[in-house]
């Protein structure tokens, strides 16, 4: 009987984890080719010469290709890229071809792909006969696969964030673009099967860095180096409030809401300033990374994370990043609550701190923080 699985999953409340003497089972169906739905995306449009075109491992021709078509011929032949004009296909795997910044305006290929991926109709042909349209097929999720340090590291690395701030995020994110696990000062179950430098000792050097959100002066000078990562406090708060009263991926309800929150700011906003400006004081070699900036540029903040963590980063890994950059972390928007649940006097002390930290951050010649932190 349904009602048999009625424990509820650590990681995801509200849906049934089994029950006692019980599992839950689910099945997976095989869709059909026209019907899968696929971790497909538009690349762009690039301007190919035919010599380099001609060196391309699968070419097909076919009088009624679509862009779906040629997506499933190239991810049947496990190349990661489908590479696209009118009546013909050719799979490829990445390369110095299709850099970021040699994409071409994309009036020169024909139609608008934007992810339209899907359609059964025939583009029209490019004016250009040299221009195709590039989709990552699903063959590029591999990428997604990662280990720890070959070698043990001797220089321990924090990604260090007031809880909220969307560490879980950024660490996924630097998970794809190294292909190393990162590790945490913590033990948290519910993150063990997307982390698994999650069990990890904090201090073996095998994670390319460590989750921590402590701020005091001895936990921080334990580390060589961290990624401060910031998030304006006003989504920081509700985020942990949610994922104190709910877990990683839920809601608190409007219960929750009027009786636990006032306290929790009193308690937690404090708590948002003197992390950041602890970290500012006592930590001897920092990125500052705002959550906002990596959401609005997040190529070039990976960029500047790599570079931090001395790590080379190939051209496939930084599209895998691109492709796979929500991963499961985000909060449903449909479930999120349309009311301002900080009061007057809240939004004067968060002020406060806000200005605080942008002082600090200023005054070690960083960047202050974004103008959209204080509220309009």
């Amino acid at each position: 009987p349904e009602e048999d699985c009625s424990l509820v999953c650590r990681g995801e409340r509200g849906s049934p984890c089994g029950g006692v003497g019980r599992l839950s089972i689910y099945k997976v169906e095989e869709q059909l080719p026209g019907h899968r739905k696929r971790n497909v995306h538009y690349r762009g449009c690039f301007r190919l010469p035919k010599s380099t075109i001609s060196t391309f491992p699968v070419y097909s021709f076919q009088p009624n290709l679509t862009t779906q078509s040629c997506i499933e011929t190239c991810t049947d032949k496990e190349l990661p890229l489908a590479v696209f004009k009118t009546l013909h296909c050719f799979c490829t795997w990445t390369s110095s071809l299709f850099s970021l910044n040699q994409q071409s305006d994309q009036q020169q290929c024909a139609g608008n792909p934007a992810l339209n991926h899907t359609s059964n109709s025939t583009t029209t042909a490019p004016t250009d006969h040299d221009h195709y349209q590039v989709y990552h097929t699903p063959v590029l999720s591999r990428c997604k696969e990662r280990m720890f340090l070959p070698q043990r590291s001797s220089s321990l690395v924090a990604l260090s964030s007031f809880p909220g701030a969307g560490n879980t995020w950024v660490r996924h994110l630097i998970e794809l673009v190294t292909g190393y696990y990162t590790g945490s000062f913590y033990f948290d179950g519910t993150l063990y099967n997307r982390f698994k430098g999650e069990k990890d000792y904090w201090k073996s050097g095998r994670s390319i860095c460590v989750k921590t959100h402590e701020s005091g002066q001895k936990e921080i000078e334990m580390f060589d180096s961290a990624i401060l990562l910031i998030r304006n406090p006003y989504r920081s708060l509700m985020a942990e409030f949610n994922r104190k009263c709910a877990g990683h991926l839920g809601h608190a309800t409007d219960t929750q809401w009027k009786s636990k929150w006032p306290e929790f700011v009193s308690s937690y906003a404090p708590w948002w300033a003197s992390h950041a400006l602890s970290w500012l004081k006592f930590g001897r070699r920092l990125l500052v990374v705002h959550y906002e900036e990596l959401q609005r540029a997040l190529l070039p903040q990976l960029r500047l994370i790599t570079g931090f963590l001395n790590v080379s980063m190939t051209e496939e890994r930084l599209l895998c990043a691109q492709s796979n950059q929500d991963g499961h972390f985000k909060r449903s928007v449909a479930q999120q609550s349309s009311f301002d649940p900080f009061t007057p006097d809240m939004k004067e002390m968060i002020d406060s701190f806000i200005h605080t930290v942008d002082q600090a951050l200023q005054s070690r010649n960083f960047s202050g923080l974004p103008q959209e932190y204080l509220p309009r």
